[in-house]
């Protein structure tokens, strides 16, 4: 994890109270570069429309737990192969204002640049953002929303924020408070 400069990522499954829905953070190498894998989910889907996320969902009754719902729906969502997936760790459970479950992040390394092939029904935009860019607090703004910092940060036309934005905040180990 080190080579990468990644923080926050524990080899223990973070404890929810009950069923969690899961996300892959995946990350890759290209040209010495490691890049973030991230989606845009389109307007028709019943949760989430139109942000930016992690590929995941909730959880299927054959899943063996958060890593198998992670791989599941990065291979359904963008052609992530699970077998080509090395497990990092995880980071803190996050809750979601529309999403009634807790989000278990699965931090994933691929060997290679991954060749994906994103679902049209679940994604509309796809991301390959460089860590680097994400590490650089210029491009970041907080704002209080009821007495909690929300983070945003202006990706490529559209705005990452939320949930997401502060799995990577916590993946790149910059603060999660308004300053």
């Amino acid at each position: 994890m080190h080579r990468l400069n990644i923080h926050g990522v524990s080899d223990e499954i973070p404890n929810t109270s009950g069923p969690s829905a899961a996300v892959l953070v995946p990350i890759y190498r290209e040209n010495g570069a490691a890049h973030l894998i991230m989606i845009k989910r389109p307007m028709s889907m019943p949760t989430h429309a139109g942000d930016i996320a992690f590929p995941g969902g909730r959880p299927d009754p054959g899943d063996a737990g958060p890593v198998a719902t992670a791989l599941r729906e990065a291979q359904e969502e963008v052609g992530i192969i699970p077998g080509d997936v090395y497990l990092l760790g995880f980071l803190p459970a996050v809750d979601t204002v529309q999403f009634r479950l807790p989000v278990v992040p699965v931090v994933g390394f691929l060997d290679g640049v991954p060749d994906l092939h994103p679902s049209e029904l679940e994604v509309d935009r796809l991301f390959r953002t460089p860590l680097d860019e994400l590490r650089d607090e210029s491009g970041w703004r907080c704002e209080m929303w009821w007495g909690h910092p929300v983070w945003f940060f202006d990706l490529d036309g559209d705005v990452l924020w939320g949930a997401t934005a502060w799995m990577v905040r916590e993946l790149l180990g910059l603060s999660l408070s308004c300053q």
